[in-house]
């Protein structure tokens, strides 16, 4: 018996240590894992990629404002003597659920269609002529907009975030390689709702074509793989209600479908 007792009593102790060990080996590495980080870091803001299992990691959105003539006319502006200008929305704003939830305090809530373009590097200060080089890939956007918001910041010579900065108002389409499509300077664009055109042009019409945007943008910001730049959108913005279903399309990209919730 005192045999017995002995092995037993040495293999509960084996056993106790055992567990102290793994206890401690687990709050140490609970230690080194939360050691860089205060809180877990959001997830990563992504694009998915047609015929690919791979993602786009989303950087940076720019945004142009008024690269349409008639965009800018219907908004009150002279595109002639317009210069660029572009803002941004928050990279986790992308969303590829197709809905869209209408925002709260708005009651003018409007659809902008736009080509978005991907890049895989970037740079500072970069030369038209080189612009295209940094291009990853294209997909279709909305650019979903508080207008009412937008209008009072205009009148109070405020920055437009708080209308244009809104959860889940960069509805995107799967990106579609350069490499597949070719540089895409052209090709019809329309934006359909409920089944009614709303808004249908020429990507041609670009004020400033894409690799003009690029040059422009390296001059004030350094860009970097990782940024997307939403392109513009052309006449024809107006506002959605709760049920509206947006059908976006571009010539060689396909469709984007986006119900509002």
């Amino acid at each position: 018996m005192t045999i017995v007792f002995l092995i037993t009593r040495l293999v509960y102790d084996t056993l106790q240590l055992v567990e102290r060990c793994l206890s401690i080996s687990m709050r140490n590495s609970e230690r080194f894992f939360m050691s860089e980080f205060s809180f877990a870091p959001a997830p990563q803001p992504v694009i998915s990629i047609a015929r690919s299992t791979q993602l786009f990691p989303v950087r940076r959105i720019y945004c142009i404002g008024r690269n349409y003539a008639d965009h800018a006319l219907e908004m009150g502006h002279d595109p002639k003597t317009s210069p660029p200008f572009f803002f941004q929305k928050n990279p986790n704003n992308i969303t590829e659920t197709g809905g869209f939830v209408y925002p709260s305090h708005s009651n003018d809530v409007h659809h902008e269609i736009e080509m978005i373009v991907a890049l895989h590097s970037g740079g500072s200060n970069i030369d038209v002529s080189q612009a295209d080089t940094h291009i990853f890939g294209y997909s279709i956007g909305l650019d979903m907009t508080r207008r009412d918001l937008q209008a009072e910041m205009k009148r109070l010579g405020r920055p437009w975030e708080v209308s244009k900065a809104v959860e889940g108002s960069a509805p995107t389409s799967q990106l579609h390689l350069k490499v597949e499509t070719g540089l895409i300077n052209s090709g019809r664009i329309e934006l359909r709702v409920n089944g009614t055109m709303k808004q249908e042009s020429d990507l041609s019409m670009m004020i400033w074509n894409v690799s003009e945007q690029i040059s422009i943008l390296s001059e004030y910001y350094e860009l970097a793989a990782g940024d997307i730049i939403m392109t513009g959108t052309p006449a024809g913005v107006g506002p959605v209600q709760k049920g509206d279903v947006m059908q976006g399309s571009i010539e060689g990209l396909g469709e984007l479908t986006v119900t509002v919730d």
